[in-house]
């Protein structure tokens, strides 16, 4: 059975890949802005729907699974078509990390393992060009923390693509796609909570490379009050972009097929 949010406004598809990681902050500014959420738990089973018809954004969480792996995560392939759907439509697409990850492979691009190891904790990002007159990452300060926890990246851009945020150790942590597509690589639902649960269950891999998760974890917590800040902001910024295309369209365009 799906979860659905209360209310009267527009529905976004969430499409959520693993237990531990749910729409979180995200999810909470997005209702804030007026917004439904319609959650998928294709992890456990739940159908994605055949379109997007009766939904006015996407959204694509993050997950420990490779983009490419239809056999671990047999609804990859009807992700990456309501992804391409989202962009030839229209539709506004928010992808972050895996999800990030599965707009860019989806859309021509590629993605690869990080030859340098995983990048995880608090880690500041920097402006591109284009972030000036983003209506999402407009408005995001030189040198914001952004919490991070992937050992694949983006290696590739799909054609047409326009990058918005940099790292010093990953170049592609932002894009936009078409006219209302972003992908992001690093976690903006994420708080320090979240991450002392993945740390947890990644304590093996994170000593192997070298990584203290305590620490990685303790950046995060420090961070933490400007991450919110940062990224709850953002995340209303891409809402307020759904509920003018929303508007600027008319209730009958979402109202087929939307569950109750």
């Amino acid at each position: 059975m799906t979860t659905q949010t209360q209310g009267t406004g527009p529905v976004v598809l969430v499409v959520q890949h693993e237990e531990d990681a749910g729409p979180g902050l995200v999810g909470e500014h997005l209702v804030r802005t007026g917004l439904r959420l319609d959650l998928i738990r294709a992890w456990k089973g739940e159908a994605l729907p055949e379109t997007l018809g009766g939904h006015a954004g996407l959204l694509v969480l993050g997950g420990s699974v490779n983009c490419e792996d239809d056999e671990a995560a047999p609804w990859l392939p009807r992700v990456r078509a309501l992804v391409r759907e989202a962009v030839a439509g229209e539709v506004p697409l928010l992808g972050i990390c895996l999800g990030g990850q599965i707009v860019a492979h989806a859309l021509g691009g590629s993605v690869a393992r990080r030859a340098q190891g995983p990048e995880v904790g608090a880690v500041p990002l920097r402006r591109l060009p284009a972030a000036d007159a983003d209506p999402v990452l407009g408005a995001v300060p030189e040198g914001a923390p952004a919490a991070q926890w992937h050992w694949d990246e983006v290696d590739r851009l799909p054609a047409g693509a326009v990058p918005l945020l940099s790292g010093d150790d990953c170049p592609y942590q932002a894009f936009r796609t078409g006219s209302v597509g972003w992908a992001v690589q690093f976690h903006p639902e994420a708080g320090a909570d979240t991450l002392t649960a993945w740390a947890a269950a990644d304590d093996g891999h994170l000593r192997s490379a070298g990584i203290d998760p305590a620490s990685t974890v303790a950046s995060v917590r420090e961070a933490e009050p400007e991450l919110r800040a940062v990224w709850g902001a953002v995340s209303e910024a891409w809402g307020t972009v759904v509920r003018a295309h929303s508007d600027a369209r008319g209730p009958d365009a979402y109202r087929t097929r939307t569950r109750t």
